[in-house]
């Protein structure tokens, strides 16, 4: 193969008019004119027409007509330039095209499973295809075929074009490439680790990496100063659209600097990567405390492309006539809301009350909501008479609120559902009523964040336990103080997406032990899991500090696709497995007694034998794993099917959903070959009648009585009108 000839099919320019080049690609789409045949021809570069003329190539032409989509070929042919009006503007190479002289098909395709071709032969031609109808699952089993999409070509070339700004970048600001352990110890940080057995040390496991936490510390303690890495990490947490269980992010960390470094640093680098994708995103970032997103948004990653931010009425209502609000304050309660702006009209009373009180918002949790139109400078409400002109008046005032607005109002004793759930009701309403602006971009700093987080009555750190807080006088024995501490953390968020976040580290033996005191860690514990960190901290620690950014979703973000999935090379599906490798999979039982592992009742492949994955059920040739259906798949059904479900609705549906994926799972571990069949296939026989319709005896009885008879049928009325 003449390697060192070859032309990239997307970068003929007219400029090589009569040039004889070398072409090697895939068949994009073919069209025989009869006397003519063109094709197109696609590499990574782009497409080129491709034409073969008998003429030119006699040997070639008839060759090129047994050509399907996706064969792959070599040609060598002539540059030459279209005639006028038959240029293709869906190609790069608009206005040239090859004549073929010879032409050797170096592998053939089989039928596709989905059509490839994204660009149109000729003007007024339409693509049917596109990887959006194409349903994602095939498209995950046959990735390879779908990688050669230029659509989806395009979003990997922008990739490596983003992780290039990001390295050059850094370089510029002295900042070493260093690649940490992927086999590690496992360590609390906020989700379930993913095990890797030893063989080895039997009984024992490594654990996949959640993050490069700890070994950035290391480094820093290691005197590297400022390091980054694009890591692949690792979570075993409940799926979400837009999680995956292996992922990819930048991660920084960088000695003897402070959060400004951090802003400074993350602000420059996202806004010179947001570029790649065309969009400019203003500086400096605005900040915002942990506190403030949650009483202002009921989020700690608030989308700020649009307004209806929270305002708080329980001043205004603490002596007013609505006893509702009144028992509700004076249990410490609040009453808040927000204001949509010139939905009046849209928002009916009847969609308001039973549709919104009666159905959505009970289904976030609040035991209901109350509303008020201002029209004509007035409230309009079911409840306005309970309120005084006064009152009225603030109303109007606080949500500086106009004529054709809306206000929605949430009031219950506890104040942080009573932002939860004005929180989901603030997206739902932006989004069903299409408030939300496209193509804008609001990055936002979430800062203080709370150090501690109670659940289930323990204490737990809100990131993790590496993270400063912003005062070292604490009593690690004090629940109240320990839940009133800040953390020097800080998220990057953007139009309600967190696209990462960091914190300045502990850098003090005496702080770090206080915070492991503080989560009841004994010492026993604290030894065993973070021993050798602690060693490390004693033997002079930089003050340090870093940040973690989710890379799949920021460049789907600044790619605008629907899904990190779409910018992830081999994704897993929603249900965290790879329809292409079909992983996770089952393993032969010689590979676990090697690790010394034996789990009562786990399937395991035989030497030889398919590999498919634990507990899979065949349906049509694709293997379905046995997984545990989340609350999120529920409620994502739910939407589709416009239907409200409570949140213990949504907890039985998704326990049912498990228990019959687990048994239609089992089925397939049945030992079957030695039972007896318990039906049999009925030997086909005549089940129309049997008597001649055309002699009046054989008539039915039953229809003696019709309202008319011709010659000797009877005649009945119609129940379906044609």
């Amino acid at each position: 193969m003449d390697w060192k000839q070859r032309t990239y099919c997307g970068t003929i320019t007219r400029s090589q008019k009569g040039e004889t080049v070398r072409l090697m690609g895939w068949v994009d789409a073919i069209r025989d004119h009869g006397s003519l045949l063109f094709i197109h021809l696609r590499d990574v570069q782009g497409i080129v027409q491709v034409v073969f003329d008998p003429a030119i190539s006699p040997e070639g032409y008839p060759l090129a007509a047994t050509l399907r989509e996706e064969d792959v070929i070599s040609i060598e042919g002539t540059v030459s330039i279209r005639k006028k009006g038959t240029e293709n503007p869906h190609i790069r190479t608009a206005d040239t095209e090859i004549y073929a002289t010879t032409l050797k098909i170096l592998s053939r395709a089989k039928t596709l499973p989905f059509p490839l071709s994204e660009k149109a032969m000729v003007l007024g031609e339409e693509i049917t295809a596109s990887p959006q109808k194409v349903d994602e699952d095939l498209r995950i089993t046959y990735r390879y075929l779908d990688l050669r999409r230029p659509s989806v070509q395009d979003l990997f070339k922008k990739r490596y074009e983003i992780t290039k700004t990001i390295r050059d970048f850094l370089h510029e600001l002295h900042f070493m490439e260093v690649e940490t352990p992927i086999l590690t110890r496992s360590t609390p940080e906020g989700a379930r680790d993913y095990l890797v057995p030893s063989r080895v040390h039997q009984g024992k496991f490594y654990a996949l990496p959640q993050s490069p936490q700890i070994f950035k510390q290391l480094l820093m303690i290691g005197g590297m100063d400022r390091y980054f890495q694009i890591a692949r990490c690792f979570r075993d947490e409940d799926l979400r659209p837009n999680r995956q269980p292996e992922f990819t992010q930048l991660d920084l960390e960088a000695s003897f600097i402070d959060e400004e470094f951090i802003y400074e640093t993350l602000e420059e680098l996202t806004c010179r990567c947001f570029s790649i994708g065309g969009k400019t995103l203003s500086r400096p970032f605005p900040r915002m405390t942990y506190e403030e997103a949650m009483n202002r948004y009921g989020s700690d990653r608030p989308d700020t492309r649009f307004d209806m931010a929270f305002e708080d009425l329980s001043d205004v209502m603490r002596e007013t006539g609505y006893a509702v609000f009144k028992q509700i304050i004076a249990k410490h309660g609040v009453v808040k809301g927000f204001c949509v702006r010139g939905k009046a009209s849209a928002m009916s009373k009847n969609l308001l009350q039973n549709e919104y009180a009666l159905r959505i918002v009970p289904s976030f949790g609040a035991r209901g909501m109350t509303w008020m139109k201002v029209l004509d400078g007035r409230l309009q409400s079911n409840i306005v008479q309970f309120f005084s002109d006064a009152e009225q008046e603030a109303i109007i005032d606080r949500f500086q609120a106009g004529d054709g607005d809306v206000i929605l109002l949430i009031a219950d004793t506890s104040p942080d559902l009573v932002n939860t759930v004005l929180g989901r009701l603030r997206l739902h309403v932006a989004e069903r009523f299409d408030i939300i602006p496209e193509d804008i971009y609001r990055p936002l700093w979430i800062t203080k964040f709370p150090l501690f987080e109670l659940k289930d009555g323990l204490l737990g750190s809100e990131h993790h336990p590496f993270t400063m807080p912003d005062r070292d006088d604490f009593d690690p024995e004090d629940m109240e103080a320990l839940l009133a501490l800040k953390s020097r953390a800080y998220d990057l968020v953007m139009n309600g997406e967190e696209l990462g976040g960091g914190s300045i580290r502990i850098h003090q033996t005496a702080i770090q032990e206080k915070i492991f005191r503080a989560l009841r860690l004994s010492r026993a514990e604290i030894d065993a899991k973070f021993g050798f960190f602690l060693r490390a901290l004693e033997f002079g620690t930089p003050p340090h500090g870093g940040f973690a950014l989710g890379l799949d979703r920021a460049i789907a973000m600044i790619l605008d696709t629907p899904s990190i999935r779409e910018v992830i090379a081999f994704p897993k599906n929603r249900r965290a497995y790879c329809p292409l490798t079909h992983a996770p999979a089952t393993v032969d039982e010689a590979q676990l007694k090697e690790l010394g592992l034996g789990i009562a009742g786990m399937q395991t492949a035989s030497p030889g034998s398919a590999e498919g994955s634990a507990g899979d059920e065949s349906l049509n040739g694709a293997k379905i794993p046995r997984v545990e259906v989340t609350s999120e798949e529920v409620r994502h059904v739910a939407k589709l099917a416009r239907l409200t479900l409570s949140e213990g609705e949504v907890d039985e549906y998704a326990k049912d959903l498990t228990a019959i994926l687990d048994y239609v799972a089992k089925l397939d571990e049945l030992e079957t070959d030695t039972v007896s069949p318990t039906s049999h296939v009925l030997e086909i026989r005549n089940v129309w009648r049997d008597d001649n319709p055309g002699t009046p005896a054989a008539a039915p009885m039953i229809l003696e009585n019709a309202p008319k008879r011709e010659k000797d049928f009877f005649q009945v009325p119609k129940i379906l009108e044609g």
